[in-house]
């Protein structure tokens, strides 16, 4: 009988400060998250610096929460692992650096983790049977990539975006209309007392790059459309605008991720990052999957925004492929998916 892998998992990257406990890749004995919204929501936006200042405060005390609430001590731990990229630096350098103290301290391997291979990794808690590979399209504030999982923590990228990422597109135009941060959220509010059809929105496509997705024409669509209104004295009606704006996004996101599992060969899709906790998403993804004979996977919301969970999670399968961080592991902002 094999011996049970503890991981305890610090994520720092941007304005959540979370710890976690995972058991042998699959089981989240704890999962601590201290947010930092309320306060960020005050600026309009995450200041990276008053983040870093949070984590400072806040990083040891979830932490120990996470170890209480698993009913296990640090001794009892098998690795640490931790985000080291990509993200904002200062925050990021708050996380790299408790977990390489603790790592030190206690005489345990240390595993620096890529933040997208966490949100991956998060569909794995919740659904025992998924197994690489597998399409996954990964959506968050500031990444929108199109993959395919061929084994953990292994990766073939088919497409990213050329500009905005999808998470940052809705950050964008929520602020355009007022609704202010965080603007995923808020715009998906919105958009459920509005019609998707309202207004005729572009869908952004490269050419020669068919998986490959761009945001940017868009947002400066939606933001001339308000500009126009403005200046004609014509009424906005934000749940509309809200509505048609989100059905562009996730047309363009719902029908590259069909066409890649299809070409590829793949029955078995996912969804990861914050925006796959977006509920029109999931609708139009379940309804294009249906309709294609496909299976699809997605984290619950708790999972799908930043959290320690997934990156135990990611830490683990690290682990086991051996991959073990050094003393000198360090923050690297801009770290690209599939390098170390």
């Amino acid at each position: 009988m094999k011996e049970d892998t503890y991981i305890l998992a610090i994520e720092s990257s941007c304005d959540e400060t979370a710890a976690a406990v995972v058991k042998n890749g699959r089981t989240v004995l704890s999962n601590v998250i201290s947010s930092q919204i309320a306060l960020h929501t005050l600026y309009g936006g995450v200041v990276p610096e008053i983040a870093s200042r949070k984590h400072i405060e806040k990083i040891n005390q979830v932490i120990e929460e996470a170890l209480l609430e698993a009913g296990m001590t640090l001794e009892e731990m098998t690795a640490i692992a931790v985000t080291y990229g990509p993200g904002l630096v200062g925050a990021l350098l708050v996380g790299v650096a408790e977990a390489k103290a603790i790592a030190y301290a206690a005489g345990k391997p240390l595993i620096g983790v890529h933040h997208i291979e966490g949100h991956v990794s998060a569909n794995f808690i919740e659904h025992p049977d998924l197994e690489p590979p597998f399409v996954c399209l990964i959506v968050s504030g500031g990444h929108t990539h199109l993959v395919i999982v061929k084994d953990y923590g292994e990766f073939e990228i088919l497409g990213r975006t050329r500009d905005d990422a999808a998470g940052e597109a809705f950050d964008k135009v929520a602020r355009a209309v007022g609704l202010g941060y965080p603007g995923g959220p808020k715009i998906d509010k919105a958009a459920r007392e509005g019609n998707p059809d309202a207004i005729d929105f572009p869908r952004g496509k490269i050419e020669g790059s068919p998986y490959d997705f761009s945001f940017s024409g868009l947002k400066s669509c939606v933001l001339n459309y308000i500009n126009h209104a403005k200046m004609t004295g014509e009424e906005i009606r934000v749940p509309d605008l809200a509505a048609s704006f989100q059905h562009s996004v996730v047309d363009s996101l719902v029908s590259r991720t069909i066409a890649a599992a299809r070409e590829y060969g793949y029955r078995k899709v996912a969804i990861a990052g914050g925006v796959a906790s977006n509920s029109a998403l999931r609708a139009g993804m379940k309804a294009a999957c249906r309709k294609a004979g496909l299976t699809l996977y997605y984290p619950s919301p708790i999972f799908c925004t930043d959290n320690a969970a997934m990156i135990g999670v990611a830490g683990y399968y690290e682990y086991m492929k051996g991959n073990v961080s050094g003393w000198d592991l360090n923050a690297v902002p801009n770290l690209k998916l599939g390098e170390r």
